[in-house]
């Protein structure tokens, strides 16, 4: 698959006219709680020709091909990412850290992450990894049946938030090393139990509601909110990013 992948990014490069800068796996194989029937999430970001960007015609930022049952394919201009990456832009900064790289032919992550602790906001990243779980476990894990990846998609933004909250930086992307901050040994079995049927599962498998990592859950998503609303705002100015834009639409391709 991993071919395929990396045709559709050389296919994306030639239609577009772009450099692809970095091509990464984003979703649940990069978390690690993949189902049998996950499909793959690529993201990239990329730059154009460095005339385009002096034209008094404005490009679109954004390169999204169809969605099909496989591929989920879509990329960034490099001007749009480093604005997101300047406002501390949790999914980007996740993408950087991906153990799944498709496409790197230049120092572009390396650099970035280099900056990260630098213009990581903990008030910002803590919202939105607190939107993520609370709004999933509100409104995906009621019922008398769920979906047993919704825990997942509840469990890692929470432990995300949670490692924020502990000064630990950044969070990592992958769920495996979010889980070592849980200190509870029943939680941690709950989460083995549901892990042993998910790498089995398809996407739509549901299961009967957990008790106990429902009453868990509920309790560290109220101190997460309390405690994130302490965080302080971080701002940063453009001049460094305002560089490596320019350094990187040089690139000649």
């Amino acid at each position: 698959m991993e071919d395929v992948i990396i045709q559709k990014i050389k296919e994306l490069e030639q239609s577009h006219q772009v450099k692809i800068l970095y091509a990464c796996e984003s979703g649940s194989r990069a978390w690690g709680f993949p189902s049998i029937d996950s499909d793959f999430d690529i993201r990239f970001i990329y730059a154009r020709h460095k005339d385009t960007y002096l034209s008094i015609i404005e490009q679109r930022d954004v390169i999204e091909p169809p969605v099909d049952e496989v591929l989920d394919v879509s990329g960034w201009d490099i001007r749009k990412g480093l604005q997101l990456f300047l406002k501390s832009n949790a999914p980007l900064y996740e993408w950087l850290q991906s153990p799944i790289v498709y496409q790197e032919e230049t120092d572009f992550r390396q650099t970035l992450t280099g900056l990260m602790e630098k213009y990581f906001s903990p008030r910002s990243g803590c919202h939105h990894y607190l939107s993520m779980a609370h709004n999933t476990f509100a409104n995906e894990l009621e019922g008398e049946v769920v979906k047993i990846k919704k825990y997942f998609y509840v469990l890692r933004p929470m432990l995300a938030c949670q490692w924020i909250l502990a000064g630990k930086g950044v969070p990592p992307m992958e769920f495996a090393t979010l889980r070592t901050l849980i200190t509870e040994p029943d939680i941690q079995t709950a989460i083995d139990q549901l892990l042993e049927v998910k790498v089995n599962a398809d996407e739509h498998t549901t299961i009967a509601p957990v008790p106990i990592l429902h009453q868990w859950i509920a309790g560290k998503l109220d101190e997460c909110k309390r405690l994130s609303d302490e965080l302080p705002a971080v701002k940063n100015d453009t001049v460094e990013l305002d560089a490596l834009f320019r350094k990187y639409i040089a690139y000649d391709f």
